[in-house]
């Protein structure tokens, strides 16, 4: 069956309501433990077809926000997935108080009964309504990112569209670019510190109300960091700015002599090589031809589940108009199967989102067996190790993508992964200030974002840009409107995939796949801390160990010879 045949339809809140109501009591009354196991399992097949319809509704939004009828259902999610989960409250507090709590915790997995710890913390009554309110505004950032329409040399560009133009070797015209992308934020900047200001605003009073301090603990409940803490976060963000940030100065200073530059302005900033940056080889669907021939090579299950995922069009990859920005995976319960959305937009970017996706998308193909529908995608920091981690593990293939520049494509690849690591401590610092102090006005967020941002990220002058330097970069960063405190797994899971991109390129350690495999086949069964566990890794809160993997990807990247990064 194809994407486009799987049925939607809108559940009936009411119905699904007693439906649900009814096989709780069942749980709750039975007398024998068998009679509970078969009311749990009927009871995650009803969560499963909640959010099989729940996720068709925001695919098929996301894919076109302008389609009307998607655009009802997207209202109607927002409004009523706050009394879903208000529903499902009460099968969370049922587990936690079962007197088969014991017999349930040997059948089904530990990190359900974690999860529902979770939720009895983050789920009231009293909130429903907030709740339905950040959903709303979380949509109207959504959409206002998605309406951007952007004339630049004589053509109309959408945010993702007119990024690639971020990389041309003029510098004129790439300055030109990076001012017009930006003139969206600046034109619409009061409507960007209007939506942030009542998301931080109803994010505090959901915290409040649930009897925590402020937004941060509350966050952090919600992302289910079952084997670490906020200290140890802020330990690692303190470790990057010590470790990382020094080397990765040193890979702009090269970056700034290899352009010929005395110094690099921020519009240089995406321009590693000044020949161009490499660029793959094809239209999308013949990217899509060599990626499916690459995963026939790597493995066998990689090879039969890509099969699967083109035979049934489960990939949305063109940039359009009306589309929503970036790219995700979603897991599609009732079919088991998932949905890979994206924009590509001819940069190596377009080859990066397709075997990051593919990471999420065939590790929740191997968890599929997961009963629970809240497990088969592990918490988001396990679940980038998976999709961070495929990026690297398909580097021997790259020259099917990018021919003759794919040194210059591993290059930039790895040297930007290791670039990245400030910037996603940068956000949830950013976040971890902004919700510690809700009283903040848009110009305080904005003083916060730049004095930060000069801490993790020397190398952005924004001298030529008052807009930028007046600390507005962060409103193009969607996690922070939609998904808060999800940016540092980035984080975490990169200095994972650094070790996987270690043993399998540098090392050539035959037991790389085998290990990859066995963290996938988990899915969310595992927590955080035992997924690294059982692939081998060292954990990222293992400082010593951390240097090590840091200091082997600079060691790498400063003993590759600028002459072999010339096409």
């Amino acid at each position: 069956m194809k994407f486009k045949e799987f049925a939607y339809e809108r559940p009936d809140f009411a119905t699904y309501s007693r439906s649900f109501k009814e096989q709780l009591n069942h749980f709750i009354e039975a007398e024998a433990f068998e009679n509970a196991k078969a009311a749990l399992n009927k009871l995650n097949s009803l969560r499963t077809d909640i959010d099989t319809m729940a996720k068709l509704a925001y695919i098929r939004h996301s894919v076109d926000t302008r389609d009307s009828f998607y655009a009802e259902e997207n209202a109607y999610w927002d409004e009523h997935q706050p009394l879903f989960d208000q529903v499902h409250h009460e099968f969370y507090q049922a587990l936690l108080t079962s007197p088969f709590q014991e017999e349930l915790k040997q059948r089904f997995p530990e990190t359900l009964f974690l999860l529902a710890r979770d939720q009895i913390q983050l789920l009231d009554d009293q909130v429903v309504q907030l709740k339905q309110q950040e959903n709303e505004w979380i949509s109207k950032y959504t959409q206002l990112i998605a309406s951007a329409q952007l004339l630049f040399e004589g053509r109309k560009y959408t945010l993702s569209e007119i990024s690639a133009c971020f990389t041309v070797k003029d510098r004129f015209t790439r300055r030109k670019a990076q001012k017009i992308y930006q003139s969206f934020f600046a034109k619409n900047e009061a409507r960007f510190d209007d939506i942030f200001d009542h998301l931080v605003k109803l994010r505090t009073a959901i915290a409040q109300q649930l009897g925590f301090d402020n937004y941060v603990a509350y966050g952090d409940i919600a992302m289910n960091r079952w084997s670490y803490d906020r200290e140890q976060i802020q330990a690692f963000r303190q470790f990057i700015i010590d470790e990382v940030v020094p080397k990765n100065q040193e890979l702009y200073k090269r970056q700034a002599e290899r352009l010929n530059l005395s110094e690099l302005a921020y519009y240089d900033l995406p321009l590693v090589f000044p020949d161009g940056n490499a660029k793959p080889q094809g239209k999308e669907c013949e990217l899509v031809e060599k990626a499916r021939k690459m995963y026939h090579q790597l493995s066998e299950e990689t090879g039969t589940f890509f099969d699967m995922l083109t035979e049934q069009q489960l990939m949305d990859l063109t940039s359009r108009a009306g589309k929503q920005s970036g790219g995700y995976c979603e897991f599609i319960d009732g079919y088991h199967m998932p949905f890979i959305f994206a924009n590509f937009n001819g940069t190596s970017d377009d080859v990066d989102v397709l075997t990051h996706e593919t990471g999420h998308a065939f590790q929740t193909y191997l968890s599929r067996w997961v009963e629970e529908p809240e497990l088969v995608f592990p918490t988001s920091d396990t679940a980038e190790i998976h999709s961070m981690s495929m990026e690297f593990l398909t580097w021997p293939w790259m020259d099917q993508f990018f021919g003759s520049a794919s040194d210059k494509y591993r290059f930039a690849h790895l040297s930007s992964a290791l670039q990245f690591l400030p910037y996603g401590a940068l956000v949830d610092h950013f976040q971890e200030e902004v919700y510690s102090h809700p009283e903040w006005t848009p110009a305080q967020r904005k003083a916060c974002w730049r004095k930060l941002e000069k801490q993790y990220c020397p190398e952005r002058d924004y001298r030529q840009s008052s807009d930028l330097d007046r600390g507005t970069y962060w409103y193009r960063q969607g996690h922070i409107f939609e998904v808060p405190f999800y940016y540092i797994d980035y984080t975490l899971a990169q200095v994972c995939a650094f070790q996987f991109w270690q043993r399998a390129i540098v090392e050539k350690d035959p037991h790389v796949w085998e290990d990859y495999l066995a963290i996938c086949k988990v899915g969310g069964t595992k927590n955080f801390l035992e997924t690294v566990e059982l692939g081998n890794l060292a954990s990222p809160f293992d400082t010593e160990a951390m240097k090590k993997v840091i200091q082997s990807v600079a060691d790498y990247l400063a003993e590759v010879p600028e002459e072999s990064l010339h096409n």
